[in-house]
């Protein structure tokens, strides 16, 4: 048993980091427990000797402004590259510049629909209804391929009302996208960098197997290093992600709570958890820049529709020999069940289909991958809200008893859910709610 703190952080992911910064800035003493040999959560990037590219396992991108992640890349001396940039898409075997808008279209279907002011259905739903059917299929075609991989829903569950307001005007399809220089550990760096470490300590490879808890107590049971472990605190920070918060007592990487988690069912079973599959091949040279008389050598994304593995993407502005090739949602869940060589040489076909002539696997020096779905500590990638879901995420983010206290990307309430932008807005919200709880009952 360790020295009772006077909080304790599940989860050294964005979320969990920022909390226990927020935390200890406050006087607080925090331990944070991690289940990993690392810190980061699904932030996992490699720098691999060579490559001027970082490759990044998990997140990548920083969708539209992001005051939190630019600050955190100016404190660590980083900073931020836009990745606009061509598209292009495989139309009739031949890769053809994108220049209309489909989901402009549907964008304009939801507003004529005005879908947001009638009761929730689901977008697939809506696309099989009299609007929907107005639409040219390859519009239709265009905004399953868009919430599978964009969103890693499934558009036979996502809500309607959520994909129209992400959708609207001035939202995410307008937003511009970067990417940080030199690769997300960057942002890891500087979160920290701002533990106070005579406050904080940090405890990886220590995995939360039960959480016993009232009100202004909380006993946690672990194991560490392959032992029992335990500690208590005054209030817990639960940042674990959606899927393992919901993931049945006794399975890997599950917690159990005691009193459970009733009053929080209707949310868990709201916001579902998507799936996705990225694969970073490295290749001996960058032979897409080339290709076709080098009309693709200022190409960002490359799109395949209907294939599997449906986009691909360059590192620009870095020019370097790296693609990563792209599923999301139910093709991707599919998927997720196969071994890691079968995904990467799916995900090899994928590029020959978009590259026909070249000798694909002959040019790959590596393949690099990680099942987030078969990680037990994440067991699936990034949130969405299914038919109804409401205010589901603020119900997910509700303390309980003045003593559990939650965060991580599924409870963001700012509008940036599934992002590390959510996660990190999500950290700091919980981190406030303790202290405000702790300095009225004091």
């Amino acid at each position: 048993m360790t020295d009772r703190q006077d909080v304790i952080v599940i989860g050294a992911g964005a979320a969990g980091l920022a909390a226990a910064a927020a935390l200890s800035r406050s006087g607080r003493s925090v331990q944070v427990l991690e289940a990993r040999d690392r810190i980061g959560g699904r932030i996992w990037t490699r720098l691999e000797p060579g490559l001027a590219a970082p490759v990044e396992l998990g997140a990548e991108f920083i969708h539209g402004d992001s005051p939190e992640t630019y600050e955190l890349l100016r404190q660590a001396g980083g900073s931020a590259v836009d990745t606009s940039g061509e598209h292009w898409s495989l139309i009739d075997g031949r890769l053809q510049r994108r220049t209309e808008s489909l989901l402009g279209q549907v964008r304009g279907a939801f507003e004529a629909a005005e879908v947001l002011r009638k009761p929730d259905i689901s977008l697939e739903t809506f696309l099989a209804g009299e609007a929907g059917r107005a639409l040219p299929e390859e519009a239709r075609a265009m905004a399953r391929a868009f919430v599978s991989g964009f969103d890693a829903a499934d558009p036979r569950l996502v809500s309607l009302h959520s994909v129209a307001e992400e959708w609207r005007s001035g939202g995410m399809l307008d937003s511009s996208q970067s990417r940080p220089s030199g690769g997300y550990h960057t942002v890891l760096q500087a979160l920290a960098g701002a533990l106070d470490r005579a406050r904080v300590q940090v405890r990886l490879q220590t995995v939360v197997t039960a959480i016993d808890w009232s009100s202004g107590s909380v006993e946690i049971q672990a194991e560490r290093l392959g032992r029992p472990w335990r500690a208590s605190a005054r209030s817990a920070v639960i940042t674990v992600p959606l899927a393992v918060l919901r993931a049945a007592g006794g399975a890997p990487g599950a917690i159990r709570f005691r009193p459970g988690l009733e009053s929080k069912q209707p949310a868990l079973d709201r916001i579902l958890c998507g799936a996705v599959l990225k694969v970073m091949l490295r290749f001996r040279r960058a032979f897409w820049a080339g290709h076709d008389g080098g009309r693709h050598a200022d190409a960002s994304f490359f799109h395949s529709p209907g294939k599997v593995f449906a986009t691909l993407w360059t590192p620009l502005p870095v020019r370097a020999p790296l693609l990563s090739a792209w599923v999301g949602g139910p093709a991707a869940a599919r998927l997720c069940e196969s071994s890691d060589e079968e995904i990467m040489r799916a995900a090899l076909d994928g590029v020959g289909t978009v590259f026909p002539g070249y000798d694909v696997e002959a040019e790959l020096e590596s393949a690099h991958l990680h099942n987030w779905a078969r990680d037990p500590f994440a067991r699936g990638a990034y949130s969405y809200l299914g038919v109804g879901a409401g205010h589901a995420r603020e119900l997910l983010a509700a303390p309980l008893g003045g003593t559990l206290f939650f965060a991580g990307e599924a409870t963001d309430t700012t509008g940036e859910p599934a992002t590390v932008t959510g996660a990190l807005r999500s950290g700091a919200r919980a981190a406030m709610e303790v202290i405000r709880h702790s300095d009225a009952s004091s």
